[in-house]
């Protein structure tokens, strides 16, 4: 017989306040929790504040082209905000 999966919903009506709930439930340290705080914010200060439930691929990937691109970041710190910002989906 399956494992029944436990789906966790957050109380908080503030999309970052359910971010902090969703990563204290799995126990993510406070580092990390800073690390995906930071990347989300930047990700949605990019796009002038636009909610995430409003965007997609094409601002995830925008997103990393400037990373890349206007930034100069490495491969591997663009992976890691890749990974945050899939928290969101």
């Amino acid at each position: 017989m399956d494992k029944p999966t436990r789906k966790f919903v957050p109380k908080s009506a503030r999309l970052m306040d359910q971010v902090r709930e969703v990563l204290r439930f799995h126990h993510y340290t406070y580092n990390t929790e800073k690390s995906y705080l930071s990347w989300i914010l930047q990700f949605i200060r990019f796009h002038n504040k636009k909610h995430p439930k409003d965007m997609g691929k094409a601002e995830v990937e925008a997103f990393l082209s400037h990373l890349a691109i206007n930034r100069n970041v490495s491969a591997s710190t663009r992976n890691q905000a890749f990974n945050d910002i899939a928290l969101l989906s």
